[in-house]
This record gives C-alpha cells, sequence and structure tokens, in this order.
C-alpha cells in the first residue's frame, strides 16, 4: 500500500484507557532569550475495527438432536468463524519535524509562557491548559462475552452416561434425564411435587439448578457456540487523496488480514479532500516574510471525507479535519507586546489550529 505512509498494525483483545494528553510549561525566557521552539503537528487516522470471532463445538449426541429433542440445526462439526463488526475512526496529531518553528516574542514583553504538549505540540500561549472535549477520549469500555461457556453435566449424570455404553445408548439416557429435569421443574411450579421448596427464594435457587443442567445436557445434542468480540487497530498518515485503496482484508475463516493475503476479501478506502483553506493573495513585500517567518505559524486544517467499503457494503462514511489538506498561517508578534493585557491563545494540539484568541 504505497499511499498509506504510516502504518501501525495490532491486535487488542482488551482495550485500556487513553491516556489524557501530557503538558508542561515552557517560560520563554528560559527556552531561548526571546522565544520558545514549537513543532506543528500532522494528522494520523486510526481506524478501530471490531471483529466478532464465534467458536462452535458440537456435542458428542449431534446425530440424535432430531430423533430425541426435535431439534434439526444442531451443530455437527467444529468450527471457527469471523464476522466484520462496526469501524471506528479517531484522529491523533503527532508532530512534523519539517514544521518546527521559534515563536519569536520581542524584548521587554511580559513574562510570555505557553504550554506544549510532551511531543511538542503548543496548546496555549499566556494561559493556563484545560483539555477540550475533543482531546479528551472517553474511556473504552470492555466487552463482555456474549455467551457464557456451556457447563459440563453433573457428575452423576456422567456416570449414569458412562455407564450406558454405546454412544446411541448414552444419547438415550441423557434425552431421558432431560425430559426428567422437565417433568421436576413443571411440578415444582404448578406445586404438585412431593417435596416443594421451603420459600420462594429457595425454590428460585433450584429451578436455576435445574435449568443449568438442562442446559449442559442439551449441549451435548445441539452443541455451543461462544462469541468473542476482539478489535484491530490500523493507523495511517495520509498526504494527499486515497481512491479505492485496499486498507485490509477479511476472511471469515481467518479474520482480518494483511491487505497483500489475497486470501482475503478487499476493504476499500476512500480519502477525499473536501474543504481546502483558501490562503490569501500573495504579496511581494512579504515574500522576505515567508522564508524565515518571524510570529507565530499555525495550521489552518483541511476537511477531508472517508468512506470504507467492502464488496458493496459500506461500512463507514464520515468526515474528519486532517492537518495536511490545510494550511499554515502567521500571527504577528505585535501581539504579545502589551504588557498590560498580555494576549492569550488556545489551540487544539491535535490539529495546530487556533481555538481562541482572547485579548
Amino acid at each position: 500500500m504505497k499511499l498509506l505512509i504510516h502504518t501501525i498494525f495490532c491486535l487488542m483483545l482488551c482495550l485500556t484507557a487513553a491516556a489524557q494528553t501530557k503538558v508542561t510549561k515552557k517560560i520563554a525566557a528560559k527556552a531561548t532569550d526571546t522565544g520558545l521552539t514549537y513543532s506543528l503537528p500532522k494528522t494520523t487516522i486510526t481506524f478501530r475495527i471490531e471483529i466478532i470471532r464465534t467458536t462452535a463445538k458440537a456435542g458428542p449426541y449431534y446425530r440424535y438432536a432430531d430423533k430425541y429433542l426435535g431439534v434439526k440445526n444442531a451443530i455437527e462439526a467444529d468450527e471457527t468463524s469471523y464476522q466484520l463488526g462496526k469501524i471506528h475512526v479517531s484522529t491523533r496529531g503527532i508532530p512534523d519535524t519539517e514544521q518546527t518553528y521559534l515563536i519569536d516574542f520581542k524584548p521587554g514583553t511580559t513574562s510570555p509562557y505557553a504550554y506544549l504538549t510532551d511531543e511538542g505540540l503548543l496548546c496555549t500561549i499566556n494561559a493556563e491548559y484545560e483539555p477540550s472535549a475533543e482531546e479528551t477520549p472517553a474511556t473504552p469500555v470492555p466487552v463482555p462475552a456474549t455467551a457464557d461457556p456451556v457447563e459440563e453435566p453433573a457428575p452423576v449424570f456422567l456416570e449414569e452416561l458412562l455407564m450406558a455404553g454405546s454412544i446411541a445408548k448414552q444419547a438415550e439416557v441423557a434425552a431421558k434425564q432431560i425430559y426428567r429435569i422437565h417433568e421436576s421443574r413443571l411440578n415444582i411450579l404448578t406445586g404438585e411435587a412431593d417435596n416443594l421448596p421451603p420459600d420462594g427464594e429457595a425454590m428460585k435457587v433450584v429451578i436455576q439448578e435445574l435449568e443449568r443442567r438442562e442446559k449442559a445436557l442439551t449441549a451435548l445434542f445441539t452443541g455451543s457456540s461462544t462469541k468473542e468480540t476482539q478489535y484491530h487497530e490500523l493507523t495511517i498518515v495520509p498526504y494527499k487523496d486515497l481512491e479505492r485503496e485496499v486498507l485490509f482484508r477479511f476472511s471469515t475463516q481467518r479474520g482480518l488480514v494483511d491487505a497483500d493475503d489475497l486470501g482475503g476479501t478487499p476493504v476499500y478506502i476512500r480519502l477525499t479532500a473536501q474543504e481546502t483553506p483558501v490562503a490569501p493573495a500573495p504579496n511581494p513585500k512579504d515574500a522576505k516574510k515567508k522564508e524565515d517567518p518571524k510570529g507565530l505559524v499555525y495550521n489552518i486544517p483541511g476537511k477531508a471525507q472517508i468512506q470504507i467499503d467492502i464488496n458493496r457494503e459500506t461500512l463507514y462514511k464520515g468526515e474528519t479535519l486532517v492537518a495536511q489538506f490545510g494550511r499554515r498561517d502567521l500571527l504577528t508578534p505585535a501581539l504579545f507586546e502589551d504588557r498590560k493585557k498580555p494576549v492569550r491563545i488556545y489551540f487544539y494540539p491535535e490539529t495546530g489550529a487556533i481555538r481562541q484568541i482572547i485579548q
């Protein structure tokens, strides 16, 4: 995948909470004589892919499920299959090593300071940093198993089954046990049992135990299946439009496979720049400033549309901001010369864009 510049491919069976952005306060006089060094971000796009794995196990008496229980769709062989679930898309800013700048304050400016991330991305100038809602990702919720493993039948039942001899005879004995449980439960519920539980709570416990035994014995005929939700993460750094690029491939027998594995069905991504901020008309007098900018360089990110398809089905469609699809602009150092009311500037460190300016 030539157009997918940077790829991180990892399996996450259990997600951990995303850490909040770590920031450090920097004072200009301690960084350089009159300025602070920072980096503008470039946008990475992460695809969190949900894969549902189903593990099916055949019961030893599956051939007799229809005969004794009237079940026609019993599991006949052990099998593991995969289903493609939802795709969640998120973005993150990482330092662009080719876009590192100096905030050049004039001597005498009132105690300029800034908050930077540990990676050197700009958060605020002359203001305390408080992450916005967009910068604080929600804590992922662990996905519980969708089905509990079927318990083994009670030891007394297992002993009786083994004494039955042939598989056919064992199946007959197991079926009779299931019918006995049915009858016992019905007698308790109708009050016709010889020894009824003394109270409602005791009755509830007895009924639950009978249901557990019935489920375990029934699974000997019908088989059992459990589902487990897995997550894969795939991260790209786009620099231009992507047109039906293979993001990954998917196999119902093996799950998510690499984009070069022809054993899976291709999952395509379309990524198109929707809004590219238009730069003002160039001024010949500003040519020197562009070569050696003085002041604060920041991003005006562009907007991109993302669509992910498999066969003719759309798995995801949405929009996101991408710093690489935008442009850079400049704030003059004169903004920081008011000693009485120093300007306060808040940024989105994920995109390098200005969130708010307070004078």
